[in-house]
C-alpha cells in the first residue's frame, strides 16, 4: 500500500460541477484531492479488506439475533423500548438491507481493525461510486495511469442491482436533512441508481414529511409514503416528534429498523465478547466495564456518534485529543487503540463498502488530526 503523487486533472472543476459534484470542496476547502493515491495489491483489497470483511458482515447479523431476542442487550445498546418489537419484526420479517460501510485502520501489512460499522447513513458513496471510477479512467486513458491499473469498485452495479430486489410496483422516496449539500447529493445518486432499477421515484426533505389522519406517513402532496430511502439515522428519528406514528405506519423503511442495532457502537463490545482475540476486531468494552487490551492506549466514542464527534483518543505517550460534538448522552464504549497509519503526514482511514451484505468498493479518507472528522479529505485508489 502506497500514497503516490498525482498531477490534478486540469478541468477538474469543470468535472465536479457537470457531474453535480456540489461538495468536491467543502467550506472552500479540500475535500476530493485527487494530488495523490493510494496504490494497493490485489492480495491486500481480496485478502486482507475483501474477505474479512464479508466475514465480519455475516458475524454482525448473528449479532443481530442474537440482540433483538435479549431484553438485557436491547437495553445496553439503548433503544427505545416502545421499538423493541417493531425492530424485531422487520429482522424476522427480512426486510431487505441497502448497503453500509465498514471503517477499519490498516497498513498495507497488519490484519485491517474495525473501527465502526456506518450501517444506517454511510456517506461518501457518490464519490467512492462515480467520481472515483470517472477518476481512473480519464487518468488511464490520459497515459497517467497503466492500462492495466483497476479498482475495488463495483458497487453502483450493486446498488443497481439490489434496488431490484425491492417492491417497485409504488414510487420509491427518498429523503435527505435540507441543510445538507453533501447529503442531498448522496441520495440524488441513490435515486438515479434506483431510477435504473426500474423504480418510479421522489426526492424530498425529511423535514417535509407529514403524517395524515390514519398515522400514514406522507409526502408534499399528501400522497403516502409506501417505500422509503432516508439519510437520517434511526436514533435521531426515535426522538422526532412523529417517532410515535413508526412503529404503526405500513411505511417500509430502507435501511431497515433492525439496522438500529448494527449502526449503534454498541455491537463493538458485543463482537468482542463474541468473539475474541479475533484477528480484525478490537478489544472493547461497555464504559466502567473495561477489561485488559487497552494498554496500548484506547478510544472513547459514544454509542450514537457521527463523523468523530464526542470521540475521545488516548495513547500512552503521545497523550490526550478529544474531538467536541453533541453526543454522547446515551453512554459511552471504550476501544483498544488502533492509531490510523501516517502516510505524508496524514492519518489514513479505509471505509469498505458492503452492498446487499457483499464486500464491493473503498474509500480511503485522509486526516491532520488521528480522529477523522466530517471534513477528511477523500483521495481515489488503485489496484496494480
Amino acid at each position: 500500500m502506497f500514497r503516490v503523487p498525482c498531477n490534478e486533472r486540469q478541468d477538474l472543476k469543470d468535472q465536479a460541477e457537470f457531474y453535480g459534484f456540489d461538495f468536491y470542496r467543502i467550506d472552500n476547502d479540500v475535500y476530493w484531492d485527487e494530488t495523490a493515491y493510494y496504490q494497493l495489491s490485489l492480495k491486500q483489497i481480496e485478502t486482507h479488506l475483501e474477505d474479512p470483511s464479508n466475514e465480519l458482515e455475516q458475524i454482525c447479523l448473528d449479532l443481530v439475533d442474537r440482540v433483538v431476542k435479549d431484553d438485557y442487550w436491547l437495553r445496553k445498546f439503548c433503544i427505545p423500548e416502545s421499538s423493541w418489537q417493531w425492530i424485531a419484526d422487520s429482522w424476522q420479517n427480512n426486510e431487505l438491507s441497502l448497503y453500509g460501510r465498514f471503517d477499519f485502520s490498516y497498513n498495507g501489512n497488519s490484519p485491517a481493525k474495525l473501527l465502526e460499522y456506518n450501517a444506517d447513513t454511510p456517506t461518501s458513496l457518490y464519490e467512492a461510486s462515480f467520481f472515483q471510477w470517472q477518476w481512473l479512467e480519464q487518468q488511464v486513458d490520459s497515459g497517467v495511469l497503466p492500462r492495466s491499473a483497476d479498482q475495488f469498485n463495483s458497487i453502483q452495479e450493486r446498488l443497481v442491482r439490489r434496488f431490484t430486489e425491492f417492491k417497485r410496483n409504488n414510487t420509491l422516496h427518498l429523503a435527505y436533512c435540507r441543510d445538507s449539500i453533501e447529503d442531498q447529493g448522496t441520495v440524488m445518486y441513490l435515486q438515479d441508481c434506483a431510477f435504473q432499477a426500474g423504480h418510479s421515484t421522489s426526492l424530498l426533505p425529511i423535514e417535509s414529511i407529514g403524517v395524515d389522519d390514519s398515522g400514514q406517513l406522507t409526502d408534499l402532496d399528501d400522497n403516502q409514503i409506501e417505500l422509503l430511502f432516508k439519510l437520517y439515522p434511526w436514533e435521531q428519528l426515535f426522538e422526532d416528534e412523529f417517532s410515535c406514528h413508526l412503529t404503526t405506519t405500513k411505511t417500509t423503511f430502507i435501511e431497515p429498523p433492525w439496522k438500529a442495532i448494527l449502526s449503534n457502537k454498541a455491537i463493538l463490545p458485543l463482537l468482542w465478547q463474541l468473539h475474541p482475540n479475533h484477528p480484525n476486531l478490537l478489544p472493547a468494552y461497555f464504559s466502567g466495564e473495561e477489561k485488559g487490551g487497552l494498554e496500548g492506549g484506547f478510544v472513547s466514542k459514544p454509542l450514537f456518534g457521527r463523523e468523530g464527534s464526542n470521540v475521545t483518543w488516548f495513547h500512552p505517550r503521545k497523550g490526550r485529543i478529544h474531538q467536541s460534538g453533541s453526543y454522547g448522552k446515551e453512554g459511552y464504549i471504550t476501544q483498544a487503540l488502533a492509531p490510523l497509519p501516517r502516510f505524508n503526514n496524514n492519518s489514513t482511514l479505509l471505509g469498505v463498502w458492503m452492498v446487499a451484505h457483499e464486500a464491493c468498493g473503498l474509500t480511503i479518507r485522509e486526516d491532520n488530526s488521528p480522529i477523522t472528522k466530517d471534513t477528511a479529505r477523500f483521495v481515489p485508489h488503485i489496484i496494480a
